[in-house]
């Protein structure tokens, strides 16, 4: 008596090719042809091949369907804060690289807020996207994720250097680029510098300001950090107002703050209260983003290759799907980008 014809076997939440193969006596090619190419198939084997995927429940993936046979699929992208452009870029990166396989995107912003990045990662699991990509800042969040989406449905991390032992990840070094920022501001001659930044619990942030501690180190400076709510522009608004109210030898002469806005927001705050960028404050901000080229006085900034990450992450994906759907296992790797410094005038003045 064959499997079929025997007891029902325990249905798992998300069946794969390779247990509608073992319990239909076939190989997943087989499965694959019932499912794309039909016709290269038998009745008799396609009738064991389809009584096999009811048994189990089995709903075939679109992307892997869509790597055999140009189909429409779609992958599932979550972002942090779109009022950054670095996200921008991000989406513009996966969009093409997801677009080369036949899929579609789907995108949602989360504003930073847990609840709203479940309800996304919730609406998209219940969908059955291929696949998702998340731009993961709160380590809170990473083991959130568990609970929402099925095991089952390949996750890239971006933005966050995922453990490969769960995830896929492509990440930037934001300790190195937390370096050479304040870097730039000692071969400038600065000698107070401050660090912006908060709340610690976000993790590129967490890493920026390794960087900042590492470059200041020993270095004959004096330094500190201020940790403001978030790192949007009114925060580095505030920032701004209370360096206002200090002395001037209280007051740092160079800033590295965590994210362009943060830096936008202090330069408005400084400047409109007469004190001058770069000759008083030197500043730096981080992702050059449109909050720093846009700026009145253009800020200096360390650039984060944010077209690349969302296109590895695309790419890493449709990997995942492939292997898990065929015959190799997969193997989780984790992809860190560089950053690099990008100098304008809110720290070197030119003519």
């Amino acid at each position: 008596m064959s499997a079929l014809e025997g007891t029902r076997p325990p249905r798992r939440a998300q069946a794969g090719i390779g247990d509608v193969a073992a319990l239909a006596g076939v190989a997943q090619g087989t499965v694959s042809n019932v499912l794309n190419h039909p016709e290269r198939v038998s009745a008799a084997t396609r009738g064991k091949v389809e009584r096999a995927m009811a048994m189990l429940g089995y709903v075939p993936n679109q992307i892997a369907r869509s790597l055999a046979v140009g189909a429409s699929s779609s992958v599932g992208l979550v972002l942090s804060d779109l009022s950054n452009s670095l996200f921008i870029d991000i989406a513009r990166g996966a969009e093409t690289a997801v677009a080369q396989t036949g899929a579609g995107l789907l995108l949602a912003n989360t504003n930073s807020e847990l609840e709203r990045e479940q309800r996304y990662l919730q609406m998209f699991a219940q969908s059955r996207v291929a696949g998702m990509m998340i731009t993961l800042n709160d380590a809170s969040h990473y083991t959130a994720i568990a609970k929402v989406v099925p095991p089952t449905t390949p996750i890239v991390m971006l933005n966050y250097r995922a453990d490969p032992g769960h995830f896929c990840s492509v990440s930037v070094d934001n300790e190195h680029g937390g370096y050479l920022a304040a870097q730039h501001l000692i071969d400038l001659g600065r000698r107070r510098l401050a660090f912006v930044g908060g709340p610690d619990e976000l993790t590129p942030v967490h890493d920026r300001e390794l960087g900042f501690r590492r470059a200041v180190e020993g270095v004959g400076v004096t330094s500190e950090v201020i940790r403001p709510r978030r790192v949007n522009r009114a925060d580095g608004w505030q920032v701004g107002a209370d360096l206002v109210d200090r002395t001037p030898a209280d007051r740092p002469d160079a800033v590295f703050a965590a994210s362009d806005l943060l830096a936008a927001g202090l330069l408005q705050a400084l400047t409109s209260r007469g004190i001058r960028v770069p000759e008083d404050v030197a500043i730096v901000g981080y992702d050059n983003n449109q909050a720093a080229w846009d700026s009145p006085v253009p800020i200096t900034t360390i650039a984060q290759p944010g077209e690349e990450m969302g296109r590895l992450g695309a790419e890493m994906v449709a990997e995942e799907v492939e292997t898990d759907r065929g015959a190799s296992a997969h193997s989780h790797r984790a992809k860190v980008l560089h950053p690099s410094l990008v100098v304008r005038e809110s720290t070197v003045r030119t003519a």
